[in-house]
Formats: structure tokens, sequence, C-alpha cells
């Protein structure tokens, strides 16, 4: 069934996820760039919410879009309404669309959805979108602050959830029944290479967190022989800008 193969792409290793889509050809975080990079072999959607004045969920990086619309616009996300955000081009006139765009438009592609901003709450909105979809089972949630996956726990999330970085290092470092209570229902380490002294692209850190139960997930990677040396390693999810490049690599063509 459909439902099950979603189920084991989130948990199969390796996995390429396209980080914003395929944003080394398209604007990022656009349906567009999301439409290239699936196309181009990309297993899931790494993406970024933030929310509106008026509590839409939408699909950007930045609390502003200062960057990606060239400084044409600076007013924050937070700030403006879903019919402003909608207005905004961020390049080649394409839109920034709204999470639940997003799961209709590709109802059988995976997403790694990470929550930007802990005020105003975004999980309960969230989780709301993705459960109105029936979408549980191909959505994971991540985020850096670790109040929103406690939330999401606390709500009764049971899908995927990623873990923030206090997570990472209670797993890297806590004793196992500490680590195991406080990381509760997080499966996937999703890093940079280096952090905090931190080089998660060692085999000894990889083989660690593997053994601790959590998938290790790369960010970013734009280079192929940088891709074939972690998938080496045991490295399971390639967070990459470049599906053209990296999708070959992992898949060994």
């Amino acid at each position: 069934m459909l439902e099950d193969a979603i189920v084991s792409v989130l948990s199969e290793s390796p996995i390429v996820y396209a980080h914003r889509g395929a944003s080394a050809e398209l604007p990022e975080n656009t349906l567009e760039a999301f439409e290239r990079a699936i196309y181009l072999g990309a297993d899931a959607i790494e993406t970024d919410v933030h929310v509106t004045r008026d509590g839409r969920l939408v699909l950007a990086h930045d609390p502003t879009p200062a960057r990606t619309t060239k400084g044409r616009v600076a007013r924050s996300i937070r700030e403006s309404s879903f019919a402003e955000v909608r207005t905004w081009d961020v390049g080649d006139g394409l839109r920034i669309p709204s999470f639940e765009d997003a799961l209709a438009a590709f109802p059988a592609v995976p997403f790694n959805v990470d929550a930007k901003e802990d005020r105003p709450d975004v999980i309960p909105l969230l989780l709301g979108a993705v459960r109105a979809f029936g979408a549980e089972d191909r959505v994971r949630i991540a985020s850096f602050h670790g109040r929103n996956l406690r939330r999401a726990r606390a709500m009764g999330w049971g899908g995927r959830l990623g873990m923030s970085r206090e997570d990472v290092f209670l797993a890297l470092f806590a004793p196992e029944a500490v680590c195991r209570r406080l990381t509760r229902g997080s499966d996937a380490a999703q890093v940079p290479p280096r952090a905090a002294g931190v080089d998660f692209t060692r085999q000894r850190t990889i083989d660690r967190l593997h053994a601790r139960g959590f998938r290790v997930d790369i960010w970013v990677v734009d280079d192929p022989d940088v891709a074939r040396t972690l998938l080496a390693r045991g490295v399971d999810g390639f967070i990459t800008n470049d599906p053209r490049a990296i999708v070959p690599a992992v898949r060994g063509l």
C-alpha cells in the first residue's frame, strides 16, 4: 500500500532530503523547487514553517523575506497577513506557499518540517494541518527548540520527531536511561558536519548515535565525494541543496 511505502521511506537508509527543495536550481521553499527535487530523485522534502499574523503556516526559512526578496520586503512574516505574504516574489516570480499547499500538491511525498519559532506556538497549527491531511506517517517534525518537540509530544504527536541540539548532546554523552527519557519519540539526529566541537562525520560519533537508536542525517551535503564518504560510514540521510548531484552519488549511479 502507498501508506506503507511512505512509512518505509522515512525510516530507510540512505535517503536524500531536498533542502528547501532543489534550492540550488530554483528559489527555495517554493512548490516549484519541491517539484524539481522530486523529479531529480529526492526521497523527501526538508522545509521550514513560520506563522503569519493571522495564524497561517507558510514555508520560509527566515523570519523575514529580506534575503529571498533581495531586500524588497523587510517586514517579518509574523507581522504580515497570509494575503500579504502571498504577494511576495521570492525569485523568478515565484511565491511563498502555505504548508497546506505543499501537503496537497505532493500527497505521496514525505516532509521533514523544521518548526522555526517557539513563540507564537506553532505546534498546534502544525499538528492540525498534518492531521487534517492524514499525513502523520509522512511528516517528521524537527526543531532547534526543544520546547517545540516537548510540546508536540505533550499534544499526542505519534509521528516522527527530530532532535533539538540539546537532545543530540544527550544522545552522545548522557547515560542511556536519561537519554531515553528526555528524547522520547525522537528518531533522527539531524546535524551539520561539525558543531560545538563535535565532528558528526566521525565514525565513532555516527556509531554512538546509531547505538542509541537514532538515525544520522547530515546537512548540508552538496559535494558528491563527501556524500560517498559519509555513505560508507553509515550516514542515513543527506540533506542537500543539489539533488541533481547527490542522488546519483548516494544511489551509486
